[in-house]
């Protein structure tokens, strides 16, 4: 390996980093007005992991502060995407509940983006999509399990990473 790890790592964040950038503004362009991609990742979420999933669950998933979460929420609820119903486990919380509108948005936008994935299917070469899939599926469970160990732990050279 040419490159120290630091560096290494640097590089592959930073462009992870731009494509999400590209990726986002291409996911941006076919949402309905007054909705953005993090109203799409909820949605989204919601649809692979489960309904009934707590604002706080959600925000962890998401690594962002309740309020934002709630925040999000609240605006997919206004579109009528998802419901908010109390926990019936904990009445102190909320569960969200998709709404057959908020399945049918996840479905049209992701229809509404074939033109621009198919596009992009005749540019770059998809065999190289399949081959690199698996590592950056390696890579995301490495962090998300990073992420879920305490929040606070003595680095390698003695610092404390929050």
């Amino acid at each position: 390996m040419a490159e120290d790890p630091v560096t290494l790592c640097f590089e592959v964040f930073n462009e992870i980093g731009i494509i999400e950038q590209l990726s986002r503004t291409l996911l941006e362009a076919r949402l309905p007005d007054g909705l953005i991609a993090p109203h799409f990742g909820v949605i989204s979420h919601l649809s692979r992991r489960g309904d009934g999933r707590t604002p706080m669950e959600i925000a962890r998933a998401f690594q962002v502060p309740k309020t934002s979460m709630t925040h999000t929420i609240k605006g997919l609820e206004a579109h009528g995407l998802v419901e908010v119903h109390p926990n019936p486990k904990d009445g102190r919380s909320k569960q969200v509940w998709l709404t057959q509108a908020g399945r049918r948005f996840r479905d049209e936008t992701i229809t509404a983006m074939i033109p621009d994935l198919n596009r992009l299917s005749q540019v770059y070469e998809m065999q190289k999509l399949v081959e690199i899939l698996p590592a950056l599926r390696e890579l995301r469970a490495v962090l998300d399990a990073d992420r879920d160990s305490p929040a606070e732990r003595v680095a390698s050279d003695g610092m404390r990473a929050v």
